[in-house]
């Protein structure tokens, strides 16, 4: 009973803190602009349902029919749970999005909390990494209409089931995460790993369960498109992501950027990409193999396109990335300290992200 109340004061302090945080960034952005007099943009109007969270609202509330052939780049399972749930009398799409969003955040945090528990029986350790998870620089977005924290729910009971051996839990996550996001089919990486090692042939079912996931809503979408990769194509558009380009190439690009160009932007994604390659050394030195392979791979994917916005939203995502960086402030004075820098940063990512300075 008394790890269970320290795990719930853990996960809801931190999750309440942090919503706090955000609102009331909002909320002072909206101030300064309505008594400033400035025009507003369009992130500042739109708050929570701003960036990916407005097409998320639009799928929910006309499904895919209703939207522009480019919104098949969001990947199903968040907009119709939504859907579901705009279906009760009184609640609009868009309060569907934010509701599902922010339910899901708060199982992430007892999620998260019970795989660091099952890995190293270290409640000090569960408990800084769901502060980190919350208090991140990007994680405003767990707060707005995104599909990341359902796909990071499901992205951490696949890693409990894998690393258990409960392959068929792994499995049906797996599959839940290849419909939430693309990345989620990177979830069958540690699953095979670990299915390896196990020497165990149960173990094919969580390694094929996210590319089942990701084919069949590919398979669904190209019945309207008749181009079986355009939901991954679309999101290759040079307004986006962009083509694929080596990592190398990528983070070049982007210092160039820092200093001719886009400052803001092209300074957050450099600091961001060699935080993130400093936490898949630290994996590497602390977390299992499984674990490695996974965010170093997913990072690669991340910087591996020419336009690095949402760089910081992808690596919040690859949850190793936090688990490691909670094994690196265990010290009690570089965990007040990084926890409130990372509180400080929440509040300026989001204020940024609500006036259309930074891309989440």
């Amino acid at each position: 009973m008394a790890s269970r109340l320290r795990a719930a004061r853990s996960v809801l302090v931190a999750y309440v803190m942090s919503r706090v945080i955000v609102l009331g960034s909002l909320a002072t952005v909206r101030h300064i602009i309505t008594t400033r007099h400035f025009a507003v943009p369009v992130q500042t109007h739109d708050g929570l349902l701003a960036w990916d969270a407005s097409w998320y609202r639009d799928i929910a509330a006309h499904g895919y029919k209703g939207v522009r052939p480019e919104g098949l780049r969001f990947f199903p399972l968040f907009p119709m749970i939504s859907r579901a749930v705009a279906w009760l009398p009184g609640v609009s799409a868009g309060f569907a999005v934010v509701f599902i969003a922010n339910a899901s955040a708060l199982v992430l945090g007892f999620a998260l909390y019970a795989l660091v528990m099952q890995e190293r029986r270290d409640a000090d350790l569960a408990r800084r990494a769901v502060w980190l998870v919350y208090l991140a620089p990007p994680a405003f977005v767990l707060v707005m209409g995104y599909a990341e924290p359902l796909f990071m729910t499901f992205a951490a009971i696949a890693l409990i089931g894998t690393r258990s051996r409960r392959w068929w839990l792994a499995a049906i996550a797996g599959v839940l995460a290849g419909l939430t996001r693309p990345v989620g089919v990177l979830l069958g990486l540690p699953a095979a790993v670990e299915g390896w090692k196990a020497r165990d042939v149960k173990a094919v079912a969580p390694a094929v369960a996210p590319a089942v996931g990701l084919v069949a809503y590919l398979v669904w979408a190209a019945r309207r498109t008749h181009d079986f990769w355009y939901p991954l194509r679309a999101q290759q558009d040079p307004v986006r992501r962009g083509h694929w380009v080596d990592p190398v190439r990528a983070v070049a690009h982007n210092a160039h950027e820092l200093f001719s160009g886009d400052h803001v932007s092209a300074g957050v994604h450099a600091v961001s990409a060699i935080v993130f390659v400093a936490l898949v050394v630290v994996l590497a030195r602390r977390w299992p193999l499984s674990f490695t392979l996974y965010a170093g791979l997913a990072i690669v994917v991340a910087l591996s396109s020419r336009n690095l916005d949402s760089l910081e939203r992808y690596g919040l995502a690859t949850l190793p990335l936090v688990l490691a960086g909670a094994d690196v402030i265990a010290d009690p004075g570089r965990e007040r300290v990084v926890l409130c820098l990372a509180g400080a940063a929440l509040v300026a990512t989001s204020m940024l992200a609500f006036t259309g300075v930074l891309v989440p």
